[in-house]
């Protein structure tokens, strides 16, 4: 995968560019954890694609090289706020929070730039709603085809994994290591017996 959507956009006078992606919106339990990238060296040795069509092991490399040549942020919204609003916002606010931080990180090494900004986010998929005052474009399967999109699929999966491979070793009768709270049938059969945890999602319908 290569950089010519970004440099697209870039010929069209955007010098910061973010592609923007979440990791789960479907699981019955965890957060939702949104990742922003914008790329200062699209030239990769590991293999950058959709972090769904990775193995770990690519995931692990790719996320270390990831953070060694790009500006990157993240969003984590709890369980707690998904229950208070829906998960639909709760994903926007986990984007804005992650391409805040990464517009900060751009801003902070040049004063510069903070007056000359124009920025354009690529979101992953077709909806995105935020009162930041940017250009955006959503793309559906982005993170298949847009580099930077690919690239915060992947640290957007991993932190989540590794979110949920901690609460697997405080409630280990439920598997999350395995399933990261995904609707399995391991996982329904572990809530029929145990019941729901405290990071379960209380505004999701349960069935087995």
């Amino acid at each position: 995968m290569n950089a010519d959507y970004e440099n697209e956009i870039r010929r069209q006078g955007f010098p910061l560019i973010i592609g923007v992606d979440e990791a789960g919106r479907g699981p019955l339990a965890g957060p939702v954890v949104a990742s922003a990238v914008a790329l200062k060296n699209d030239h990769f040795q590991s293999y950058i694609n959709d972090s769904k069509v990775l193995s770990e092991k690519q995931r692990e490399c790719a996320f270390n090289e990831i953070y060694d040549r790009a500006y990157v942020g993240v969003g984590i919204v709890s369980e707690a706020v998904i229950d208070r609003g829906n998960i639909l916002e709760a994903t926007f606010l986990a984007m804005a929070n992650a391409i805040e931080n990464v517009v900060a990180q751009y801003a902070a090494e040049d004063d510069r730039k903070k007056s000359k900004q124009r920025v354009c986010l690529l979101i992953d998929g077709n909806r995105f709603k935020s009162d930041l005052p940017y250009a955006y474009r959503t793309v559906v399967r982005g993170d298949s085809k847009v580099l930077s999109i690919a690239c915060a699929s992947i640290i957007a999966k991993v932190i989540r994994d590794r979110i949920l491979s901690v609460y697997d070793s405080i409630y280990p009768q439920y598997g999350f290591k395995q399933h990261k709270g995904y609707p399995t049938l391991r996982h329904k059969r572990a809530i029929h017996d145990h019941g729901l945890s405290l990071i379960h999602r209380r505004s999701y319908k349960y069935s087995s």
